[in-house]
């Protein structure tokens, strides 16, 4: 009589037997190691929700409402009237938008460039370099509110450091580098320089640190000068650490806030769209709504140049 077992499960094959016992999973993770993973992962999700994407949604909800900030009976739905608002009658609003403009191209054409000249620099194993490295690294462990008084004190008037040494201190040819509408833009953006190129350095330090020496080497057999061996193996190879430079200088350039902040609340030629949202939410004369439009674009032109950078970089990639 034939096997009627043959085209049957393994299971009704006897192959696992009720007599044979049953392989059994084994974890490599305890309960307690899942438990702190879980944690690991449940509470910086959890801040980074209550902190960022929970108030950017309640932000973005506002900016379509008119609200005066006292009673939650109070909104009224406003459509786009404070997007309108804001583009057509506030006029604060394309100063401020020119002047982040400004400030993003200064930092990548000057504040970036002088920080990958020091890192460099300070590459080169010369004397003294740990000293050099925490002098330049300094401005980027003091706070921004510090580094604007700083240089209150170095562009004063009356009794600033730079009308010292130009001599004209006390005098009526004493630069009001902060008061002059016409030279203030330039003397913050110098002030977020010294702090910035400090932050580029530190990384490109980093980078360059990581690179294989033997790139180098081989670069020098082909016959290739330091400057041919740096832009053409050495800068290819950080393109993560130029990833990162770029990002940072977009988001640092666009949420500048401290030092104008410090200087003249974002008025008198230094208005930023950052000191014009705190203007319109904080204070007496709050405007939420149109405060809160301010913060949705800002947020927006914020995103939109690092998601075409990075789309564009990581298909490259691919």
């Amino acid at each position: 009589m034939a096997d009627t077992t043959l085209g049957a499960p393994a299971s009704a094959r006897g192959v696992l037997s009720p007599g044979r016992p049953r392989r059994r999973r084994y974890s490599l993770l305890s309960r307690r190691d899942k438990i702190v993973l879980g944690a690991m992962v449940f509470v910086p999700t959890l801040i980074q929700l209550v902190l960022i994407w929970i108030p950017t949604v309640i932000s973005v909800f506002l900016s379509f409402v008119r609200w005066n900030g006292l009673a939650f009976s109070d909104i009224r739905p406003a459509g786009l009237a404070n997007y309108a608002y804001v583009f057509k009658d506030y006029p604060p609003f394309w100063p401020a938008l020119q002047h982040n403009v400004l400030w993003l191209v200064f930092l990548a054409v000057i504040a970036t460039p002088l920080g990958l000249l020091l890192a460099i620099l300070l590459d080169q194993n010369i004397r003294g370099t740990r000293i050099y490295q925490s002098i330049f690294f300094g401005p980027v462990m003091l706070s921004l509110v510090l580094i604007g008084v700083i240089w209150q004190l170095f562009y004063s008037q009356n009794n600033g450091l730079l009308n010292f040494l130009l001599g004209t201190s006390g005098t009526a040819r004493a630069v009001d580098w902060f008061g002059d509408p016409k030279v203030n833009i330039w003397a913050a953006l110098i002030a977020a320089t010294w702090r910035h190129a400090g932050y580029v350095m530190i990384l490109y330090l980093a980078g360059l640190k990581g690179v294989d020496p033997s790139l180098r080497e081989a670069a020098s057999l082909d016959g290739a000068n330091a400057v041919q061996t740096f832009f053409r193996v050495v800068f290819p190879v950080m393109r993560p650490i130029n990833i990162v430079i770029v990002v940072i200088t977009i988001i640092e350039s666009l949420r500048a806030f401290d030092i104008v902040y410090i200087i003249n609340r974002g008025t008198n030629g230094l208005e930023l769209i950052s000191a014009l949202v705190i203007q319109n939410l904080v204070g007496e004369g709050q405007v939420i709504g149109v405060g809160s439009a301010l913060a949705a674009i800002l947020l927006v032109v914020s995103l939109v140049p690092i998601i075409i950078y990075l789309s564009r970089t990581f298909k490259k990639e691919v």
